[in-house]
């Protein structure tokens, strides 16, 4: 197969990387700078600092070109952006008239302006092109570009993309499930960034287990809550992409969302804590969207709310948390 991964950050760079090890694989990027390091060391020390890859990877700054390398109908092209650039790469497919015919994307979030899950920027964008779906799980690159197990989901409404999926990344040490839920898959992917946040929080103020485990479990109550109303299914968010992926980003320590979390517990500001990581915090950007989504369609979602009062609303940490004390006896 011939796959393009559109998109060198640590994510798209650490899959390229495996699916190089089975296939004919190119990695763009729009830096000619980072590309000309990847083709002479044939590693991304911007975002993967230390992972030897594959001599077999090719890489390439012309996006035509590396569209051109998988534009066959047995290919598929990987978009490896974050959220707030996907509807700006499909606009520039789109343009080129180079849609592929099989896609999968990567981002977990929501837009962070409009409140739309990724399949429905796909759609707004590229109305009638269905074969297309989301890669998504626990996983961190840094595990994946060292080759260690994972297990990830796709997600599609169609066949022939699950299939070209599955082909692609199915090898070696990745162990991929597929499904039709895609909503399930992206409210779960979106969702836990934010409760990764709080569990943050919780261990930086050093409120023990007993917290972080509460904090995970009324946080998948609240992930679910929102993701069947959104159309998910229930059962989705018991497996990998809902809670695999929440216990994997609440409780690691490679988590960019939980850092985020204990950093805000330690008293620094929200701006140094973005500066100093270097990478996207997906659970930053989208937690406001998720909030506006509960309250549009009447859901309670306490810990999101607690988390985007210490974000966005000068809330101390330790405040937020006595506030979700303090609320009302419920039954579970």
């Amino acid at each position: 197969m011939n796959i393009a991964v559109l998109g060198a950050g640590a994510w798209g760079t650490a899959l390229a990387g495996h699916l190089a090890q089975a296939h004919h694989t190119v990695l763009w990027a729009r830096d000619g700078a980072l590309v000309d390091t990847l083709r002479k060391t044939h590693e991304n020390p911007r975002y993967l600092a230390g992972i030897a890859l594959p001599r077999t990877l090719e890489y390439e700054t012309d996006l035509a070109a590396a569209l051109g390398h998988a534009s066959g109908e047995a290919d598929l092209v990987v978009l490896a952006t974050p959220v707030a650039g996907l509807r700006g790469m499909l606009r520039t497919l789109r343009d080129m008239g180079r849609v592929p015919a099989h896609f999968v994307w990567l981002c977990k979030g929501f837009e962070a302006q409009t409140q739309l899950m990724p399949h429905q920027v796909v759609l707004a964008e590229l109305p009638g092109h269905a074969s297309n779906g989301v890669l998504s799980g626990p996983s961190f690159a840094r595990e994946v570009g060292e080759g260690l197990p994972v297990a990830l989901t796709v997600a599609s409404a169609s066949a022939a993309c699950r299939e070209r999926a599955l082909a692609a990344f199915h090898h070696r040490a990745m162990r991929i499930y597929t499904g039709d839920d895609v909503v399930g898959v992206e409210v779960g992917g979106a969702v836990k960034n934010v409760l990764a946040i709080a569990t943050g929080i919780s261990d930086g103020l050093g409120l023990g287990l007993n917290a972080r485990a509460a904090l995970i479990t009324r946080g998948l109550a609240e992930m679910t809550r929102l993701g069947v109303t959104l159309g998910g299914r229930a059962e989705t968010f018991t497996g990998l992409t809902g809670l695999g992926d929440l216990i994997l980003t609440a409780t690691g320590d490679l988590s960019r969302n939980r850092t985020v979390g204990k950093q805000l517990a330690s008293g620094r500001t929200l701006d140094d804590i973005l500066g100093a990581l270097g990478h996207v915090a997906e659970g930053v950007r989208c937690a406001q969207a998720v909030l506006a989504l509960a309250r549009e369609h009447g859901i309670e979602m306490p810990i999101t709310q607690a988390v985007c009062a210490v974000l966005f609303d000068g809330v101390a940490p330790r405040d937020a948390v006595s506030a979700l004390l303090r609320r009302d006896a419920k039954a579970e």
